[in-house]
């Protein structure tokens, strides 16, 4: 990833957050058109539609706490129809960038960068959750956002998943602490991925375009950061530990 790259997904990230609460606002207001449009009767005139609508007005203005509800309201709608829409890119792996069960009922997908230390501290959790539920499977989106390290790192663990050694790598790697060059060949090596071929995927322009597209799918979720998880229809920041990620994948069973 280059370093033009993480400021523009970060201005994304802003630019979605005003254009919330913007459409917090418009839904908001459409709800109080609807409402009197349902409930004032035909005989009502202009002057009492406008004297209605002040009230509304100065309701909100005595109860900005409905904002914030609207906001989440409207966010967690628009969240499950962009999940719906791309499912199927989301829960697909690339190559063996997953673990856990084939025909799974449930699918976590997980964006994170290898230089998030709350990437790193979520990798238990995930362990545990697919050692407990035989029908679940963690699919890993590489998001490196952080350095142009993570962008490397990102990279040789395409490369791994494309070999079947995406566990052994990813878990080296996080278990070598900072990501640099030297600690992704080693836990290349540990893979059994020659320094040769690290380097040369390092290099190489070949996983560009999944990456991008897991920006892509990163911003459409409106994504603050790694990790993100998506959950049936749910999308949870940061490192929210196993019992959340248990609840989640319980949640989206029951649906």
């Amino acid at each position: 990833m280059t370093d033009q790259t993480r400021p523009s997904f970060r201005a994304a990230l802003s630019n979605r957050t005003i254009q919330m609460t913007l459409g917090a606002f418009a839904f908001i207001a459409a709800a109080a058109g609807a409402a009197l449009a349902v409930q004032a009767p035909a005989s009502v005139g202009a002057t009492d539609k406008a004297a209605i609508e002040q009230i509304v007005h100065d309701y909100i203005l005595e109860h900005p706490e409905i904002i914030p509800q609207a906001i989440e309201k409207l966010q967690s709608k628009r969240l499950s129809s962009v999940i719906d829409t791309n499912r199927s890119a989301l829960e697909t792996p690339y190559a063996g960038a997953w673990e856990g069960a084939a025909n799974a009922d449930v699918t976590v997908v997980e964006f994170f960068d290898y230089a998030c230390g709350y990437c790193r501290a979520s990798l238990p959790d995930l362990g545990k959750l697919v050692g407990s539920d035989k029908k679940v499977k963690i699919v890993y989106r590489e998001l490196p956002i952080l350095s142009e390290e993570s962008g490397d790192a990102a990279k040789v663990s395409l490369l791994a998943a494309e070999r079947g050694q995406y566990m052994p790598y990813h878990k080296a790697l996080y278990a070598a602490g900072r990501v640099t060059r030297d600690t992704i060949l080693a836990a290349a090596a540990k893979a059994g991925i020659s320094k040769a071929d690290a380097q040369a995927a390092m290099a190489s322009s070949k996983y560009d375009s999944e990456i991008q597209s897991n920006i892509a799918l990163a911003q459409k979720l409106q994504a603050t950061g790694t990790p993100t998880f998506v959950i049936g229809d749910q999308v949870l920041s940061g490192a929210v530990g196993f019992d959340a990620l248990k609840e989640g994948v319980a949640s989206a069973r029951g649906k």
